[in-house]
């Protein structure tokens, strides 16, 4: 299934990923399973984690629950499809692109601020993936690899309209909707400085 134009206008990333990155990811099948799998993994741990602070917003936590069991299974399905090709998982890497995005949070201020960014956030590493996952889908010349992301593909659009959906529950929409333009904004300067990288998901 081809995304739609629709969600293609969802995703409203600024910058497409360079071509190349697919061709460096495929030189090395080992290395992007494994930064996919630290991926996976962390996004359930966050997704904990906000369950944890903020138990208060309840249908945060009813929609979060059920990430947290998908993203594990995601986790699990990684480890065995480097399992399958006789492949280890390797050391995690440090991610630079979630770094930078974390950096930009608001740290002070009001926590109404501190947790919208922190739903944007989550939501535009959502979308990345989500895109990096299609192209993953498009250009890999192993076709049941091509498969396997596309499944993740779809997944992960669903995600991203979750965390935004969340935003707009809390907060006033016209804020989230002028914030989250700023994050778009923001991470075509990440994704220009970063360096192309075939052993990284983002």
């Amino acid at each position: 299934m081809e995304l739609s134009q629709h969600t293609k206008n969802i995703l409203g990333l600024q910058l497409p990923t360079d071509p190349r990155w697919v061709d460096l990811a495929s030189i090395s099948i080992e290395a992007i399973l494994t930064d996919h799998a630290y991926c996976e993994m962390k996004a359930a741990l966050t997704c904990m984690s906000y369950i944890q602070r903020y138990p208060q917003n309840s249908l945060m936590v009813e929609s979060l629950a059920p990430i947290v069991t998908e993203e594990w299974g995601h986790f699990r399905m990684v480890l065995a499809e480097l399992k399958k090709r006789n492949l280890a998982l390797g050391k995690q890497r440090r991610d630079e692109y979630v770094n930078k995005l974390l950096a930009f949070q608001k740290k002070g201020g009001h926590p109404e601020d501190r947790f919208l960014d922190q739903m944007l956030t989550m939501a535009l590493i959502e979308a990345r993936s989500c895109e990096r996952f299609k192209r993953l889908s498009e250009g890999l010349g192993d076709e049941y690899l091509r498969g396997f992301y596309r499944k993740f593909m779809e997944s992960e659009a669903g995600h991203y309209t979750l965390f935004i959906n969340l935003a707009d529950h809390y907060m006033d929409k016209t804020l989230v909707r002028n914030r989250w333009k700023e994050w778009l904004e923001y991470e075509i300067g990440v994704m220009k400085d970063l360096e192309i990288s075939g052993e990284r998901i983002h």
